[in-house]
């Protein structure tokens, strides 16, 4: 079994958002979505729902955008 980043994509209210990609990254995408349906035995999800919770993934793994943001907030 393949360890991905990402788990079951949720299914909800989709968001409609203008975005052009590159056709390398937009078949990665679509690799990566297959494999994902595969391995969760759901059918894979469209490619371009992969972009949020990878963003959302990527910020919260970044330890320096998290250290970043805790020195930009304002003493409470």
């Amino acid at each position: 079994m393949t360890k991905l980043k990402l788990g079951p994509i949720a299914d909800d209210r989709p968001v409609k958002v203008t975005l052009e990609l590159p056709a390398s990254l937009h078949r990665d995408l679509k690799t990566y979505a297959d494999i994902l349906g595969r391995e969760s035995g759901q059918p894979a999800t469209e490619p371009i729902r992969l972009i949020v919770p990878m963003l959302q993934r990527f910020i919260e793994t970044d330890r320096g955008f998290a250290k970043a943001r805790r020195n930009a907030q304002p003493d409470s």
